[in-house]
């Protein structure tokens, strides 16, 4: 029983911690644009040669 003691403000600190980061992402915007980051992945505008079809003859 002693370990409780220590356990459960441990578990309580935690869930505040986990609950208080969540919280400060939320205001900080995190997650206002879902659909960039997975539309960022698709976009090849860094690619050497882009527009001249240089990379298009590789295969």
């Amino acid at each position: 029983m002693n370990v409780l003691i220590v356990l459960v403000p441990l578990a309580l600190g935690l869930g505040l911690t986990g609950l208080f980061a969540f919280l400060w992402t939320v205001r900080s915007g995190q997650y206002e644009d879902l659909e960039g980051a997975a539309l960022r992945v698709l976009d090849d505008g860094d690619l050497p040669g882009r527009g001249t079809g240089a990379h298009r003859n590789r295969y």
